[in-house]
């Protein structure tokens, strides 16, 4: 079998015009040259040069050291991006990520990500947790972001900061004009309008006046055109609250279950591909830096790690 070295030898040889010169490009003695050389012409039976002297090619050595220079080019190209691959700077990546960490967080990380490394190639689905949660699991993604798993053997997850829950409601709201920390009871007594971010706290998932909610609404636009319109308050995660507009507020509730924990959701049992554990070194360098809610939670080490 010819050997890529030998290959790469003989197209050095063919380039240089001599051994000596040959053997300086590669490093090598001018008696491994010249051994390699005649190895090769013994495998294929037929001499590559005219002349010892080896700055004439034969019609053989002609096409063999054409095809030699493709093999070798696409042999380098195909090393480069394996190597690229293994250190995350090449390959795709797939991440569901709740929308208040996918608006707020994720663009300056992934526009960093990207202009570092222009081969990756990286898709962004935003949608609620429990929708996180079933996407990794059934390996639609690789990484989610969102809140922890209440129950699933298949996932794992890895904290990355506490981001407390806030009412949202106008400005002209009755609780609006309390001008304090609102208790449970002072949020229980108006309408709400639910939806999927208070995934775990059940009391506000489908709580409000009368008993329930008569209103839901998963995509946060919507929902805050609905408070907007005077439809009713509703809770939300402060990182989804940093960018309202003007004319409502998010209010603080006074309650100690009154906060969600969001994180990696990871399957369990499968280490994170070289592309994927970049991101996260990232996206955890980032909430280091930022401090997001003032409670970090960050881990020391990455999915792949551990």
């Amino acid at each position: 079998m010819i050997r890529t070295q030998t290959l790469r030898v003989f197209v050095t040889v063919a380039s240089c015009g001599n051994i000596r010169d040959a053997a300086k490009a590669l490093r090598r003695t001018d008696s491994a040259i010249s051994m390699t050389l005649k190895q090769l012409e013994s495998d294929l039976g037929a001499p590559l040069f005219e002349t010892d002297r080896k700055h004439t090619l034969t019609p053989l050595g002609l096409e063999v050291n054409k095809l030699a220079q493709d093999l070798l080019r696409e042999h380098d190209r195909t090393i480069e991006r394996i190597v690229a691959l293994a250190q995350g700077r090449e390959g795709y990546l797939r991440i569901a990520a709740v929308p208040s960490v996918a608006a707020q967080l994720l663009p300056p990380v992934l526009s960093a990500m990207l202009a570092d490394h222009p081969g990756v190639q990286i898709e962004l689905l935003d949608t609620d947790s429990a929708s996180v949660h079933m996407m990794v699991e059934t390996s639609v993604v690789e990484l989610g972001i969102g809140g922890k798993p209440e129950t699933s053997a298949g996932l794992e997850f890895v904290a990355l900061f506490n981001d407390p829950f806030r009412l949202v409601c106008r400005k002209d709201h009755p609780l609006a004009r309390l001008q304090r920390t609102l208790t449970r009871q002072d949020v229980l007594s108006h309408r709400l309008i639910s939806n999927k971010s208070t995934l775990g706290y059940s009391d506000f998932d489908a709580a409000g006046r009368d008993g329930g909610s008569a209103l839901s609404a998963r995509n946060v636009i919507s929902l805050l055109a609905l408070v907007r319109a005077g439809a009713g308050a509703t809770i939300l995660p402060a990182l989804a609250t940093q960018s309202i507009d003007d004319d409502l507020c998010a209010l603080e509730l006074h309650d100690p279950l009154a906060v969600r924990t969001v994180g990696f959701v990871l399957r369990r049992g499968t280490i994170s591909s070289p592309i994927c554990a970049a991101f996260q070194g990232r996206l955890l360098s980032f909430i280091r830096k930022s401090d997001i809610t003032g409670q970090s939670v960050v881990p020391d080490k990455t999915h792949s790690q551990r």
